[in-house]
């Protein structure tokens, strides 16, 4: 497995910072590729000062080698390949083996790799026992929760940190056993029989046959369907350190079980801030309704005081086109000509897109339609239930989250996370008894 680069360190020079009536000298620190940081490590024991930064937007957490992105310039990369090549070219399961060890494998090294994923799949028979334990209308998301913290009772006395093999294997088992754990909980809320995973079929495919598959006709996939789902897998992959993967990194600093990690990066996940925001996505256009109140939307959108919003457009971090929403678009349009879809939501997002793409109010402030706009289509597309939108997400930021976690294990400055806070309660006072307030 990769480690945190070495090449990451003081320039040549420092910042000079005048706090409480000391002059303190802090070095800066030179990424591969973006913003230049100044180390403040040593600012509260010189001067006795914190720093203050609400959601650390402006805070280095760690030192990753892993995602870079560029918001102006609308770049995503995966350990230095551009996502579009890896789109374009690589499938899920590659990119996964990417992120956890910095490299592309070879042919000898992929098929390793796809054969432990394959042989790692399947679940205890005691999963069902605890499946069955949650409600049959019970949120996708809360059972994936449960069920990936579960496997921390199964896995959690043969994990050995120091050894990188069982590291390796803890991954594996992870990108292995999700999708199986998903497609179980849809099931489960179908009401539904689970399906065994077919190893004989490549990752995407043996998901979705999980997924859909009954017992009494088997499934035929359109082939559209299955290289959808993975070009989405590969977007949804790793975006650096967003709620999430600070998350899973924040419980790992501790020494947490992985399992737990992940367990934790999915909840954060599920906030429709992060990745509940395609699932918002179709409420929206569930919302709208009908293709002739395109309109109507696109002008209160404008109004700030309608209190409505426009999901799925602009991005916290691109400040120009999403990367991935362009990828995406054209794989979008792609599944709707090829499965012949007649959807009324799904013309309402149509129109929503044209219009938005030529409203000067939309394109001036760099309003584009995200991933997330474009990815709640698809999986309406592929009949995916809205619930399950977020679960999908999950699926494929498994693999970034386990490559975070293993670079985390190898990091020489790993320590426990421990963010500062400015108190403002009351100050110090007496305790007074009951009779006496």
């Amino acid at each position: 497995m990769s480690a945190t680069p070495s090449n990451v360190g003081p320039k040549a020079g420092t910042v000079a910072v005048q706090a409480a009536g000391k002059s303190v000298e802090l070095p800066i620190l030179s990424p591969t590729l973006g913003n230049d940081c100044v180390d403040i490590g040593k600012l509260p024991k010189e001067t006795g000062l914190f720093t203050y930064d609400p959601g650390f937007t402006a805070t280095a957490s760690c030192k990753s080698a892993i995602t870079y992105i560029d918001g102006d310039e609308g770049v995503l990369l995966y350990r230095g390949y551009p996502i579009d090549q890896l789109a374009k070219e690589s499938s899920f399961l590659e990119v996964a083996y990417l992120l956890m060890n910095g490299e592309l494998p070879d042919a000898r090294q992929m098929g390793e790799f796809d054969h432990d994923v394959a042989h790692h799949t399947m679940l205890h028979e005691a999963f069902k026992n605890f499946l069955g334990g949650f409600r049959h209308d019970a949120h996708p998301m809360a059972m994936l929760v449960g069920m990936i913290g579960s496997m921390a009772s199964f896995y959690h006395n043969d994990l050995d940190y120091d050894d990188p093999e069982e590291r390796r294997m803890a991954a594996i088992r992870m990108i292995a056993k999700v999708p199986t754990i998903a497609a179980a909980c849809y099931r489960h809320s179908m009401g539904w029989p689970l399906r065994f995973p077919r190893n004989n079929l490549p990752y995407v495919d043996r998901f979705l046959h999980m997924m859909f598959e009954v017992p009494s006709e088997p499934l035929v996939l359109n082939p559209v369907a299955a290289k959808a789902l993975d070009l989405l897998f590969i977007l949804h992959a790793d975006h650096e350190q967003n709620a999430s993967t600070s998350t899973v990194r924040l419980v790992g600093s501790t020494g947490a079980n992985p399992y737990a990690c992940i367990a934790s990066g999915v909840a954060a996940l599920w906030g429709p801030a992060h990745g509940g925001a395609n699932e918002a996505v179709l409420k929206m256009l569930a919302e709208i309704g009908t293709a002739k109140n395109v309109q109507s939307a696109i002008d209160r959108a404008k109004d700030k005081e309608s209190g409505f919003r426009l999901m799925g457009f602009g991005h916290r971090v691109y400040k120009n086109f999403d990367p991935r929403a362009k990828i995406i678009r054209e794989m979008c349009h792609k599944v709707l000509e090829e499965l012949g879809i007649d959807d009324p939501l799904l013309e309402v997002a149509m129109r929503l897109e044209e219009a938005a793409l030529k409203d000067d109010y939309f394109v001036q402030r760099k309003l584009y339609p995200n991933v997330d706009f474009y990815s709640g289509i698809i999986y309406k597309a592929l009949k995916i239930p809205t619930e399950m939108f977020t679960v999908m997400f999950a699926i494929a930021r498994t693999a970034g989250w386990m490559a975070h976690w293993l670079e985390q294990q190898t990091d020489p400055e790993f320590k426990i996370g421990r963010p500062r806070q400015i108190y403002t309660g009351s100050g110090i006072r007496d305790y007074m008894a009951v009779d006496k307030r």
